[in-house]
C-alpha cells in the first residue's frame, strides 16, 4: 500500500467499520439520514483496492451523476498515489446507455442511437394521439402508464397481449405506435436504456457472462429507489459471486409513483440469503431537537426496517412552527425570517446559500418567489437546468441529428434555427423522404450539407472542437452574435457547453461526442446545483427534488391537510399510474424534516388559493406526532397569524 494512501477505516464508527471490512458475499447496509452513507461507500471501494482487486473489477451504481461524480472524487483523495483503473462510478441509465452501445449488435439497436429526454417523448405521444383521433389526451398520463410499465419489465407488445380494460387498450394502442417512432428514428427513451438492458442480459447469456467476469463486486447507493428492472440488472450481474453492497433507507423512499418498489430493499435478505446487515444510525447532520422530532413521524410507518437514529450533535433550537392566514402572508413571514436570518449576527447569521424553503407541490413556488423578490433575496429555483435551455438544445440537436438523420425530433427542432426559409410544408415533405427540387430542394440540401460537415468534425475531432465547431457551422454562433439583448448571456451558455466537453477530449472521435449527449440526456435536476452564483441564493423546490441535500436552515411549508400530506391517489402526472403509496407522504415529510441541520421551520396557511377560489384548510396530522415540547410559536386556536419575531431572536 502506497505510504500516504488515506486508511480506509479512519474516522469511522463500529457500525461503518463492519461495513467497509465486509468485503466478500451480500452486505445490506441500511443507512439512516446524515450516517455517512457515502463515506462508508467511498471508503469501502477503497478498502477493496487496497486488498488487491483491480479498480475496473468494482461497479458503483447510484441515481444522479452528482452523486456518482462526489464518490469518485472521493475515492481518488482516499488512493492519490492509485495510477491502474478507476473503478466505473455511474448511474443505472449511464450504465444502460454504455452496455447498448458495447453490445448494440447482440441488443438490437443502431451504436448511434439518440436518447429522447421527456420532451421529446411527450412532443411524440402527443402527434400519435391527434392520430388516433385522442387529440384531447394528455401525453404527460401516457408517457407516466408507458414508463412504469417499462421500470417494471414490461414491453408495449407484452402489455398489449395482457390490456383487458379499455383504459389499458387505449394505453397499449398508443404505446405500440410510440415504440414505432422510435425505432424509426433509432432513438431510445430513459425508460429504455433500463428495459433494453435488461432484455439484453436475460437474452444473451454470453453477454451477461462476459460482464459478470467483468465486474466482481457491485455497490448500489439509494437502493430504495430501484424499480424492477433496475432490481433484475442488479441481480443478473452480481452472479453466482453475489459480491452484491446495497445502501439504502426504506424511510427515505419517496418514488414509488415512479416505479421504485419498497420490496427490493425489505426482501434483500431473503432473495440473497446469509446477508450482512449493518445498520448506520449515528446522525453527523442535524441537532438532536431535529432527529427526535423525525424520529417520532416516521416511527408511524409499519412498512419499514426498525432502526432509531441518534446524534452526538447539539440539542439545538426548538423547531419553529407558525401558521399564517393564507399563502401570501406565509410567504412573506417566510421572506422576513430569512432576511433576519441573513442580516443576523454570528453565530445566528446564516448564508442565503444555506438556506432551502420545500415545498409539496410546484405551484406554491409563486408567491414565494414574489416574496423574496420584494425582500430583495437573491433565489434559484431547482428545476431551470442548464441542459435545458434553448441554445444548448439547439446545439445539442445539431450533434445529435448529424450523428443520426432519422431523429425526426432534432431535425425539427433545429430546421430554423437559424432561420433557413425551410416552412413547415417542406419540413413535412423532407422528413417523409420525398424528392424535392427547386428552391426548396436548394435549401433542404445545404441544411444537410451543414449536418454533414458537423458529422465529419465529430468524426474528426476532439469533443470540445466539434461542438466548437457546430456551433459555428450551423450558424447558431453567428446568430446569438448578432442578437444585441440576450446573445451574449446565450453565447456564453455555448462556451459553457464547450468548455463542458473538454473533459471528453481524451475519447476516441466520436465516443467523446456520444458521451457528452449522453451525460446531457441523463441530467437529473440536483446535477444543476454546481455554480458559485447559485450558492449565494437561497433554494427553492420540491421537497422530492431535495432529497440528498442538506441546509442550515430549512422551511417546510404548506403543511396542510390535502396538500402535506397529499390526499391524491395517484401520480398527479397521470390517471394512468398506480395509487399512492398510504405510506409514502410520512416518508417524505419525514425527508424534508432531515434536510436541516441547525434549524427547521415549519408552516401553513389557514385558507390556500385552489382553482381560482379561496379554500379552508386544516394544518397537517403530521403536527400531532411532534412532541410540544420540541416546539415553539404554536399558532392560537382562533387561527390569527403568529408573530414569528420572538422565535428568530
Amino acid at each position: 500500500m502506497a505510504s500516504n494512501r488515506v486508511d480506509p477505516l479512519k474516522d469511522l464508527n463500529e457500525p461503518q467499520k463492519q461495513a467497509v471490512l465486509t468485503l466478500e458475499g451480500p452486505l445490506l447496509i441500511v443507512a439512516g439520514a446524515g450516517a455517512g452513507k457515502t463515506k462508508t461507500i467511498t471508503n469501502r471501494i477503497a478498502h477493496l483496492m487496497s486488498t488487491g482487486i483491480a479498480g475496473n473489477r468494482i461497479l458503483a451504481l447510484t441515481f444522479t451523476n452528482k452523486a456518482a461524480n462526489e464518490m469518485r472524487e472521493r475515492v481518488k483523495k482516499l488512493l492519490p498515489e492509485h495510477h491502474g483503473p478507476l473503478p466505473l462510478l455511474t448511474t443505472f441509465h449511464a450504465l444502460g446507455a454504455r452496455l447498448l452501445r458495447e453490445f448494440h449488435q447482440e441488443a438490437g439497436v443502431a451504436r448511434g442511437f439518440v436518447i429522447w429526454d421527456r420532451d421529446d417523448s411527450i412532443r411524440a405521444i402527443k402527434k400519435i394521439t391527434k392520430d388516433l383521433g385522442q387529440g384531447d389526451a394528455a401525453p404527460r398520463s401516457f408517457l407516466s402508464g408507458i414508463s412504469r410499465r417499462k421500470g417494471e419489465g414490461i414491453s408495449a407488445q407484452m402489455f398489449a397481449e395482457s390490456a383487458s380494460s379499455y383504459r389499458e387498450k387505449t394505453l397499449a394502442e398508443v404505446w405500440l405506435e410510440y415504440e414505432k417512432v422510435l425505432a424509426e428514428e433509432d432513438a431510445l427513451d430513459f425508460d429504455d436504456l433500463l428495459l433494453r438492458t435488461l432484455r439484453l442480459l436475460q437474452t444473451r447469456t454470453d453477454v451477461l457472462g462476459k460482464l459478470q467476469n467483468r465486474w466482481t463486486h457491485i455497490t448500489i447507493d439509494e437502493y430504495q429507489d430501484t424499480n424492477v428492472a433496475q432490481f433484475e440488472i442488479a441481480r443478473l450481474l452480481a452472479g453466482p459471486r453475489r459480491n452484491i453492497c446495497v445502501v439504502g433507507d426504506g424511510d427515505q423512499l419517496v418514488y414509488s409513483w415512479r416505479g421504485a418498489d419498497i420490496e427490493n430493499l425489505l426482501s434483500f435478505e431473503t432473495i440473497f440469503p446469509g446477508t450482512k446487515v449493518v445498520l448506520l444510525e449515528q446522525n453527523y447532520r442535524s441537532t438532536r431537537t431535529i432527529l427526535a422530532a423525525a424520529n417520532a413521524v416516521i416511527a408511524k410507518n409499519v412498512r419499514r426496517k426498525e432502526k432509531n437514529l441518534f446524534t452526538e450533535n447539539e440539542t439545538g433550537d426548538p423547531i419553529h412552527f407558525a401558521g399564517s392566514r393564507n399563502e401570501v402572508e406565509e410567504a412573506w413571514h417566510i421572506a422576513e425570517q430569512i432576511r433576519n436570518l441573513i442580516d443576523g449576527s454570528a453565530p445566528r447569521k446564516v448564508l442565503a446559500g444555506e438556506i432551502a424553503i420545500l415545498y409539496r407541490e410546484n405551484f406554491q413556488s409563486r408567491v414565494l418567489e414574489e416574496a423574496l423578490l420584494r425582500y430583495s433575496i437573491p433565489y434559484r429555483v431547482l428545476g431551470v437546468r442548464f441542459f435545458e435551455r434553448a441554445e444548448v438544445k439547439d446545439l445539442l440537436s445539431y450533434l445529435r441529428a448529424a450523428r443520426n438523420p432519422k431523429s425526426k425530433a432534432d431535425l425539427s427542432r433545429i430546421v430554423a434555427t437559424p432561420p433557413r426559409g425551410i416552412g413547415k410544408t417542406t419540413l413535412d415533405k423532407m422528413l417523409a423522404g420525398d424528392t424535392l427540387t427547386g428552391a426548396a430542394g436548394e435549401k433542404v440540401q445545404k441544411f444537410r450539407d451543414t449536418l454533414a460537415k458537423i458529422k465529419h468534425g465529430i468524426e474528426t475531432l476532439p469533443a470540445s472542437e466539434a461542438v466548437r465547431y457546430a456551433a459555428e457551422a450551423s450558424g447558431i454562433q453567428k446568430m446569438l452574435e448578432a442578437d444585441d439583448e440576450e446573445g451574449k448571456e446565450r453565447l456564453g451558455n455555448i462556451y459553457e457547453l464547450v468548455n463542458l466537453a473538454v473533459r471528453y477530449d481524451d475519447q476516441q472521435c466520436p465516443e467523446g461526442i456520444e458521451r457528452l449527449l449522453e451525460e446531457a440526456a441523463l441530467q437529473s435536476e440536483q446535477d444543476s446545483l454546481n455554480s458559485s452564483a447559485d450558492r449565494a441564493a437561497v433554494s427553492l423546490m420540491t421537497v422530492h427534488a431535495s432529497k440528498g441535500l442538506e441546509f442550515d436552515a430549512v422551511f417546510v411549508t404548506g403543511l396542510e391537510q390535502g396538500l402535506f400530506p397529499s390526499t391524491r391517489e395517484s401520480d398527479p402526472s397521470t390517471s394512468l399510474g398506480a395509487g399512492r403509496d398510504n405510506e409514502e407522504e410520512r416518508r417524505l415529510f419525514y425527508v424534508a424534516m432531515t434536510r436541516a441541520r441547525k434549524k427547521l421551520f415549519l408552516s401553513y396557511a389557514h385558507e390556500r388559493m385552489k382553482y381560482g377560489a379561496r379554500e379552508p384548510s386544516l394544518p397537517s396530522e403530521f403536527f400531532d406526532d411532534i412532541d410540544d415540547r420540541l416546539m415553539v410559536a404554536k399558532p392560537r386556536k382562533r387561527g390569527l397569524l403568529d408573530d414569528w419575531s420572538d422565535v428568530i431572536r
